[in-house]
């Protein structure tokens, strides 16, 4: 339980530090869900209906939240935002994925993998891209002179997630008050384009028309789980519900636990004699709940569907959506304004290189968003994103994020020796 006496004593200590309205977990999570009611009820209405036509509910069960958090209603730390992540979130993929049509994943071809691919390279290009043009435009003091240390660190949080960030930080002997910088940078920039991506979902029939993008197979896939849909759909029973959240809740945790000892037993030895995971636990987790629902998906599991497994499976990512808006606070800006800075403009790098790739190839937005969002985000968002153009595509941004993870490292490296270079160390 989250300890409310000790917060109260240290804002006490810290006159900078406002205790947040709501800080229980209980509490937290009643907020929320009452955030996502008032969306999706508002939704149901005349107005609702038009307005999310142009800006699609899921931005606004993003944003609602994190504008809650910026004026002190909802924390920006809590430990139910932990337990979401680490149980609900494989737990929607457990049930989105379940009713997968794998053939028609396959016929999605090779350009999700390029754009991921595009996103690493926009990544790399553009830390120093940023460390340029901030050092041109910038006071000569503006940024501390280990600012490259702690780029690092966030190349590795973009280029896979947070168990790269901690590595590549290691590394490059990032210190830990321009660590705890980069994590602002990185949640507040990367949350912002979140929204961005979540928002194009909503639009992508004008993007991909206007960019002349080929969608045939992605809108096929739709057509042909709209089809199983609507083939199996019945009235749910209580068993049916009762089997699907045991099935979602228990392959979450069956993949909690085999994450930690596949982490523990493929490890590697490093040059200090320590043993280091060849892969986080938190991957393999990702890895064993798709593995374990592409599998389900091949049996008469599969017609839960009918009974609605994606329906709650989406009810969990909503929530977990809700959760990740209330850890940013729009406030933070103010902490690192310089570093902010640095971090929208290598951001804007890593678009123009997605966006070109994209033209080029005419990649659909769908292959943008998720091929970026497997790079900045991680496992965490990127099926969100995915899941935010179709439920079925979500395991697209599973896999992109396993292999985003991989890259991470090996592209860090590199990235920090073009950012040491430039600064002279």
């Amino acid at each position: 339980m989250l300890d409310v006496t000790a917060l109260i004593a240290q804002t006490a200590a810290d006159d900078n530090i406002r205790v947040p309205l709501v800080t229980h977990p209980v509490g937290i999570l009643a907020l929320l869900l009452a955030v996502l009611a008032g969306i999706f009820w508002v939704g149901e209405r005349t107005l609702g209906k038009g307005l999310f036509k142009i800006v699609p509910k899921l931005v606004f069960c993003y944003f609602v939240p994190t504008l809650l958090t910026t004026l002190g209603v909802l924390p920006a730390e809590s430990e139910l935002y932990d337990w979401i992540k680490s149980y609900l979130l494989p737990a929607s993929l457990v049930l989105l994925i379940l009713s997968l049509d794998l053939p028609g994943i396959i016929r999605l071809g090779p350009k999700a993998g390029i754009m991921l691919l595009a996103g690493t390279a926009g990544v790399m290009i553009g830390a120093p891209v940023a460390l340029l043009v901030c050092e041109l435009i910038l006071p000569e003091s503006a940024l501390p002179a280990d600012t490259w240390q702690g780029m690092a660190a966030l190349t590795g949080s973009w280029i896979g997630g947070g168990a790269n960030m901690v590595a590549l930080a290691d590394i490059a002997g990032t210190s830990s008050d321009m660590f705890s910088k980069m994590i602002i940078v990185d949640v507040f920039i990367a949350n912002i384009w979140m929204g961005v991506l979540l928002y194009s979902a909503g639009v992508q029939e004008k993007i991909d028309k206007a960019t002349g993008a080929n969608t045939k197979a992605i809108y096929e896939l739709q057509r042909r789980m709209e089809d199983f849909q609507a083939k199996t759909t019945r009235v749910p029973t209580l068993t049916d519900l009762i089997i699907i959240t045991a099935l979602g809740i228990g392959g979450a945790y069956l993949a909690y636990i085999g994450g930690d000892w596949l982490a523990f037993v493929i490890a590697r030895t490093n040059e200090a004699g320590e043993s280091q995971p060849v892969l986080s636990a938190t991957t393999w987790k990702f890895i064993l709940v798709t593995t374990g629902a592409v599998l389900l998906s091949m049996t008469p599991v599969r017609n839960l569907e009918g009974a609605g497994a994606s329906r709650i499976g989406s009810l969990f990512l909503f929530i977990l959506v809700a959760s990740i808006g209330a850890h940013a606070n729009f406030n933070v800006i103010k902490d690192a304004p310089y570093l902010v800075l640095l971090g929208a403009i290598w951001m804007a790098v890593h678009i123009i290189v997605l966006l070109t790739v994209a033209k080029i190839i005419r990649a659909p937005i769908f292959f943008v968003a998720v091929g970026s969002q497997a790079n900045i985000g991680g496992a965490a968002s990127a099926p969100i994103v995915a899941s935010a153009f179709h439920p079925t595509l979500a395991p697209v941004g599973v896999l992109l994020a396993v292999a985003g993870y991989v890259l991470g490292t090996y592209c860090g490296i590199v990235v920090i020796w073009m950012l040491k270079a430039m600064a002279g160390a």
